[in-house]
């Protein structure tokens, strides 16, 4: 038998969910869980309403019950959820109570063994409590760190024999390896909830579950510090910015000419203003994929041109950033290679040979390390600290899948102050 598929409405809006399970039990959701967002933000009436609009489904409540075992789930019950989730990192007690409740209410118990010590050790501890379900969860924020469920669900798929759900980031190709993987339940939020067609998705996932055969995505997938740059090749500097809590910029830097795309880790260049030797010499050192970040004074005159363009085309870098002055900029257009520059000049430097390469700069007060990620488009430029380049990439890539979804409601009728359900979310 196939595993079930449920889907995970982690909405903070009851109509966004309302509208996207309909759409997704259309494409064959079995489940439909009313997930901790949703809850925190409408309360039971989620579940009650899930009840009412889908008869036919089982509800789940994701509670993520900590404490007051009994009174959340006699809450959930009756509201009308057939399954509830407790914590496994709460006290025996706790879950023995959620347990008790269910045996009372013809509720099941799910224990999500998110942020547990020993999931293993403590899934053989709750079968032996009674409890009808575990789950595997990898964490939104661990996520975001490149981080998934697998291995974790294989292990404890051998060592009990209840029935076992996953959730973390699954997509039309994970949801395949969960299903070999040995998983009862397939639980998918982002995957379906952001999808422009939720139907669509949810079809696509439930071939790949059914089948054990992955289709394949460009969105949904979270990178690792490995494949960061094929992330970034999805993102836009806004997402990257909206990801950062609207910080990251760089002022000042723009593009020599429309049109740029820029994505690298940095290699560093102090110089001073029209000193273009470390600027060159750095070009010998650079890897391929690098962008030269270009220190000198933010002031003229140019310490890079079309000489050094060509220079960096034969080695394969990513692009430059220049603090200071750039010329040949028509010659730079017609190469294609991403510049971003603080002001233009026909004036050229001379190569003294002051400054160092591979040491901090300071772009728009913004210290950029060594290897620290850069990004540019038409919008300006973004950083990336090299220790968090992943995980922002990651969240920015999450900013772009929500927004498709926006884009498919405003098209479908709806206009930008309902899709944000601003009056609802104004301060008062």
């Amino acid at each position: 038998m196939a595993p079930v598929l449920q889907l995970a409405l982690d909405f903070l809006d009851l109509p966004r969910a309302l509208a996207v399970a309909a759409e997704a039990v259309r494409g064959g959701a079995d489940w439909l869980e009313a997930g901790t967002p949703l809850i925190k933000s409408e309360g039971l009436e989620a579940v009650r309403e899930l009840k009412r609009s889908f008869p036919g489904r089982v509800i789940v409540a994701d509670l993520k019950t900590m404490d007051a075992g009994r009174f959340e789930m006699e809450s959930a019950a009756k509201a009308g959820a057939c399954i509830a989730g407790v914590l496994g990192a709460a006290s025996d007690a706790t879950i023995t109570e959620c347990i008790e409740v269910g045996g009372n209410y013809g509720l099941e118990i799910i224990v999500d063994m998110i942020e547990v010590p020993d999931p293993v050790q403590r899934a053989r501890e709750v079968e032996q409590m009674g409890a009808d379900y575990i789950g595997i969860h990898t964490a939104i924020d661990q996520q975001m760190r490149g981080e998934a469920p697998m291995d974790l669900l294989r292990r404890v798929k051998a060592a009990v024999e209840m029935p076992v759900a996953v959730a973390g980031g699954i997509n039309s190709e994970t949801a395949a390896e969960a299903a070999r993987a040995g998983a009862d339940i397939v639980i998918v939020g982002g995957a379906i909830i952001k999808a422009a067609d939720a139907e669509a998705a949810a079809r696509q996932i439930k071939q790949a579950i059914s089948t054990g055969k992955g289709v394949k995505t460009t969105l949904y997938k979270r990178a690792t510090v490995k494949s960061i740059r094929t992330a970034l090749a999805h993102v836009s500097t806004a997402n990257l910015s909206d990801a950062m809590h609207r910080s990251g910029d760089l002022p000042g830097l723009k593009p020599v000419f429309p049109g740029i795309r820029l994505q690298g880790p940095a290699l560093t260049v102090r110089t001073f203003p029209g000193d273009w030797a470390k600027p060159v010499e750095a070009i010998d050192l650079a890897r391929e994929g690098d962008v030269l970040v270009i220190d000198a004074g933010g002031a003229g005159p140019a310490v890079w041109g079309e000489l050094a363009t060509h220079s960096a085309l034969k080695r394969g870098l990513a692009g430059v950033i220049i603090i200071g002055a750039v010329r040949d900029t028509p010659e730079i257009r017609e190469l294609g290679f991403p510049v971003f520059a603080s002001m233009v000049t026909p004036t050229a430097g001379e190569p003294k040979g002051f400054g160092e390469i591979g040491v901090p700069v300071m772009a728009s007060a913004v210290k950029i390390n060594p290897g620290d990620w850069l990004v540019g488009d038409d919008d300006g430029l973004v950083r990336l600290p090299k220790a968090k380049a992943a995980e922002i990439a990651n969240r920015a890539m999450d900013v772009l899948e929500r927004e498709n979804r926006l884009r498919r409601e405003i098209e479908d009728g709806s206009t930008l102050s309902q899709v944000a359900y601003l009056e609802k979310w104004e301060k008062t």
